[in-house]
């Protein structure tokens, strides 16, 4: 059950600078009047000489004073990703995670610290664990989250294989699949440049056996370097579903202008994907880089002409969606090289000033795109015949 929020403005940002636990919070609101509140925040810790177990506690504090501010008190927490700067060791120093849906990543934060973290709440809602399945259901919906998966056996393609099975016997245990159902995912790959491409296959094969080919469509996603906790995992999986959805209430994003299928060279995800709501869209944008529609990398070599590109990118599919960078709701950014960071976040801190937003270090699935984004953007809409959010 969802309590619905009251009229405010429809995009509300705001910063909370807590300087004794040198935390910085920057939050996006999202409201209708129509349905409930949407909230994405991303903490950002002041760099300084502290110790892990000190960041984390920072973190863990900043949690709770987000909580205490104006409007956050109905706040359900629905999914969180920690990126951590060496999981092995730090993860076991952590609180469980088992009352929302939770992922811990080693992509260590740019900003020189050792942990930040994406939060995203609903207002009021009320959400249950479903054997490891993070389960909203609400005005006909049902929103299932899985994240965190990972398997120890076997190669990268193996493991990929036996992660999409598994998901899929979750799905199926709520009567739900992956190709009807399954509208995000996320493929973090240990040493992307060399198990990239095992992954890959791995996925094309199931999801053709799925019913998931060029002719029917693919889902949004993001695969890139990322290190799972276990150190036998080579692939950390999560992933995002829907039950409940009407025909039409799901549009993909091509983008075709500037970017091309990507069945053409041999990847199996869709550009972007737009779900459809009585009250508002939900614009869901993959990992998008320096492209070109022929699939060729632009600019090597060159971040900043390399970020221009992607910026472009994600505005065409924006723009196709109905939306602009003005509905953006947050941003993860990834780059290959820790000495990028000085030259591309100015430029990004400049464009995007009060947008939640982290940079991680993070190679991209070909060694020569230096950056990549992904984000969510929300925009109101009013289709009658569709359920609200």
């Amino acid at each position: 059950m969802i309590n619905f929020a009251s009229e405010f403005k429809i995009m509300e940002y705001k910063s909370f600078l807590y300087d004794d636990i040198k935390a910085n919070v920057q939050t996006t609101r999202f409201t209708t009047g129509k349905g409930p509140d949407e909230l994405h925040a991303i903490i950002n810790l002041i760099p300084d000489l502290s110790s892990f177990e000190v960041q984390l506690q920072h973190i863990y504090d900043a949690e709770k004073r987000l909580l205490k501010e104006d409007r956050m008190e109905n706040m359900t927490l629905v999914m969180k990703r920690y990126f951590l700067s060496d999981v092995a060791n730090q993860k076991p120093c952590m609180n469980p995670e088992n009352k929302c849906a939770c992922s811990f990543i080693q992509q260590p934060p740019l900003n020189g610290t050792k942990i930040g973290v994406w939060l995203y709440y609903i207002d009021n809602a009320e959400i249950h664990n479903d054997n490891g399945s993070i389960v909203l259901e609400h005005n006909g919906y049902t929103h299932i989250w899985n994240l965190g998966m990972q398997s120890t056996e076997g190669g990268s393609y193996g493991q990929t294989r036996t992660l999409l099975e598994e998901y899929e016997d979750k799905l199926e245990s709520m009567g739900a699949n992956i190709a009807e159902n399954c509208i995000r995912t996320w493929f973090f790959v240990r040493d992307v440049d060399f198990q990239y491409t095992p992954m890959v296959a791995a996925r094309r094969e199931n999801f053709e056996f799925q019913g998931l080919t060029k002719d029917t469509h693919f889902i949004a996603s993001t695969g890139i370097c990322g290190v799972p906790d276990s150190t036998k995992a080579i692939i950390q999986f999560g992933a995002y579903a829907i039950k409940g959805l009407k025909q039409g209430q799901l549009q993909h994003i091509h983008g075709r202008s500037h970017l091309n299928p990507t069945h053409e060279y041999g990847v199996t995800f869709e550009r972007g994907t737009t779900v459809h709501y009585g009250d508002r869209n939900h614009v869901i944008i993959s990992g998008t880089a320096s492209i070109n529609n022929k699939g060729e990398v632009m600019y090597p070599g060159d971040v900043i002409k390399q970020t221009h590109r992607m910026w472009e990118n994600v505005q065409v599919l924006l723009n196709e969606a109905g939306a602009d960078y003005e509905n953006v709701m947050q941003l993860i950014v990834y780059l290959r090289d820790i000495a990028d960071f000085s030259t591309v976040k100015p430029m990004f801190d400049e464009k995007f000033p009060n947008l939640p937003k982290i940079f991680t270090l993070a190679p991209v699935c070909r060694p020569q795109w230096l950056i990549e984004m992904e984000c969510v953007a929300l925009t109101k809409a009013d289709y009658p015949d569709f359920r609200t959010f």
